[in-house]
């Protein structure tokens, strides 16, 4: 240890090993390539950043190569920087490969932007759901239809992209689907892996659409073999279903003028087909009965009334009540109780709870 302390002592107490120094200083090209280099190290992070570096550590050492060739006429300078340059050029044409074979096609890309890239979905993650679809984008002209009820198989699942979908049952019309919504998301969570169906409602094109689709075994092949994508395409098909059962219950709003809640159980029995037997005149003549029987008598002191149950309809007398309503933009329940027969309207005002959907209906 103390021999090389003194060797470099005596170095340095030695001075430079130049006996003379140059009075002139280097060309323009010389300083040229030490900015170049100084802009190239202060470059950052990420694909850009690394364009950045390598970009200005390029031309850096390219004014290297001529400033060893026509100035210093060193050779080691001239073959060191061009060795330094060819790998930076080449760092360069491998980072445009990559953001190349990284680039997805303007429709998948839009996709990723509008749907999954606000769940923070990795894109590395997306580009496997994209190759389950073999990356293809299908269409439908105008008036096409994509399923018949009653004919089509159920054996993939597709998203739309562009256009409006049209859903009808029997000939009535159901809802519309819109671009970036499932075509077919209830008939896909209706069926297991192992099951086969077929389509109940009947999906018509009403202008121009694009969709993806993905085949049913190798979706379920990638869901099983992918957790994080089994629980991402749960969650995206559970909120497409609600929004189109909320647009069948905007539905029955405008035609009935009342808003139902999905949510109640009876519900059922103006979507079933228990309801077109039913007649208004019953439902009327129950109204009537409720009216009569919530009014009091005028003459009547206020502590000495008391409201006789009103007589239940056949079909109401074994529904439970459902809880109350949690949506804020319903109406209150209090216009639907005078509206529906109910076992008691005097027990459904004081418990608050709200009353049922009414059982007699006309079709939809």
């Amino acid at each position: 240890m103390s021999t090389n302390s003194s060797t470099v002592g005596q170095l340095l107490l030695q001075g430079s090993a130049c006996i003379s120094w140059k009075q002139d200083v280097e060309g323009a090209v010389y300083h040229l390539a030490n900015c170049l280099l100084l802009l190239g190290f202060m470059g950052g992070s990420g694909v850009y950043g690394c364009f950045y570096l390598f970009g200005f550590l390029s031309a850096g050492y390219l004014c290297c190569v001529l400033w060893g060739w026509f100035s210093a006429c060193g050779v080691d300078i001239v073959l060191w920087s061009f060795l330094l340059a060819l790998v930076c050029l080449l760092q360069l044409a491998h980072l445009v490969y990559r953001l190349r074979e990284d680039t997805l096609p303007e429709e998948f890309d839009l996709l990723y932007k509008a749907l999954y890239l606000p769940l923070q979905v990795p894109l590395q993650t997306y580009k496997e759901i994209v190759h389950c679809c073999e990356e293809q984008v299908l269409t439908l002209a105008t008036e096409q239809t994509y399923a018949v009820e009653g004919e089509t198989p159920i054996n993939r699942l597709s998203l739309l992209l562009s256009g409006r979908v049209r859903v009808s049952q029997d000939g009535q019309f159901l809802h519309y689907i819109f671009p970036y919504q499932f075509m077919d998301s209830p008939e896909w969570e209706s069926l297991q892996p192992s099951e086969d169906g077929v389509f109940q409602v009947t999906l018509t094109a009403e202008t121009s659409c694009s969709y993806i689709s993905w085949p049913r075994k190798s979706l379920h092949l990638l869901l099983t073999k992918e957790q994080y994508i089994s629980c991402l395409f749960s969650a995206l098909l559970g909120y497409d279903i609600s929004e189109k059962l909320y647009t069948l219950n905007d539905k029955l709003f405008a035609k009935f003028g009342l808003r139902f809640d999905i949510r109640l159980p009876s519900l059922y029995h103006v979507l079933g087909p228990t309801a077109a037997g039913a007649g208004p005149e019953s439902e009327k003549g129950d109204e009537e009965v409720c009216e009569s029987s919530v009014s009091p008598p005028q003459g009547t002191p206020t502590s000495l009334q008391q409201t006789p149950p009103c007589s239940p309809s056949p079909a109401a007398t074994n529904l439970p009540a459902p809880p109350s309503r949690a949506r804020m933009s319903r109406p209150n329940s209090g216009i639907l109780a005078s509206r529906i027969p109910l076992q008691s309207c005097s027990q459904v005002i004081s418990r608050g709870q709200a009353p049922l959907a009414p059982t007699h209906t006309p079709e939809l």
